[in-house]
């Protein structure tokens, strides 16, 4: 079954021309051009991936992300115009799994999806094998086959960038990791600049936040400072 998509993008041009790329490597495409219609399409249909345009009426891209994130762990690729590194650090602060930036490659959007979208079933796989395989830690138990975090007994609700993080640092305790590190591992992007790394920043300050009893003395998740993060036992 081809795997379908969803483009949420205002510019017909450029929403025609993904559309048509995509079809013809195989894919079920719907295209929306406007915020909420995005959001509610998404929410309520089986899509196997989406692509955000951050500036939209009636809903940008970024909210669009986090609404969806909260209940869904489909890949997300955000679009933009602009090639600033902080709109790239907010899309992935949101849950998004990718950002490329206007104008590009149709070859290279194709690229990348059919990359995420073997990354997620090989995930999807991996976990599907491993029945109820947890981790239990000091109150922390993270159940990787339902991909759920709980702390004393209170579920936690984590973007799939979040859990695949705290999850990889959780099977390798005690050992330091540098940024980059943990970038190639959980983003597996083959280049990447310094708004990149930026991200895994964000996203260890997301992961205390609602992990941790005391997000500033963190008993988790420990920065070594100069060097990285690890992860405490």
């Amino acid at each position: 079954m081809a795997a379908r998509i969803l483009i949420v993008e205002d510019d017909a041009s450029i929403s025609e021309l993904e559309k048509d790329y995509l079809e013809l490597n195989g894919f079920e495409v719907d295209t929306d051009s406007e915020g909420k219609k995005g959001l509610k399409d998404a929410l309520e249909n089986d899509y196997n991936l989406l692509i955000l345009d951050i500036m939209l009426p009636g809903l940008d891209g970024f909210e669009i992300c986090k609404k969806v994130r909260e209940v869904k762990n489909i890949p997300i690729i955000m679009v933009s115009a602009k090639k600033e590194d902080i709109d790239k650090i907010k899309g992935l602060g949101f849950g998004a799994d990718d950002y490329i930036t206007k104008p590009f490659s149709p070859n290279e959007l194709v690229a990348r999806i059919k990359a995420h979208l073997a990354r997620f079933e090989r995930l999807s796989g991996d976990n599907a094998g491993r029945g109820n395989e947890t981790i239990e830690i000091r109150g922390l138990k993270i159940d990787k086959a339902s991909r759920r975090v709980f702390i004393n007994g209170n579920e936690k609700n984590l973007t799939k960038k979040e859990f695949d993080l705290l999850t990889f640092l959780a099977e390798h305790p005690d050992r330091v990791f540098e940024k980059e590190e943990l970038f190639n591992k959980i983003w597996e992007m083959e280049s990447y600049s310094d708004g990149d790394i930026a991200t895994v920043t964000v996203h260890i300050k997301k992961i205390r936040e609602k992990i941790e009893e005391d997000a500033t003395n963190p008993q988790y998740i420990e920065t070594i400072w100069g060097k990285g993060y690890r992860f405490k036992v």
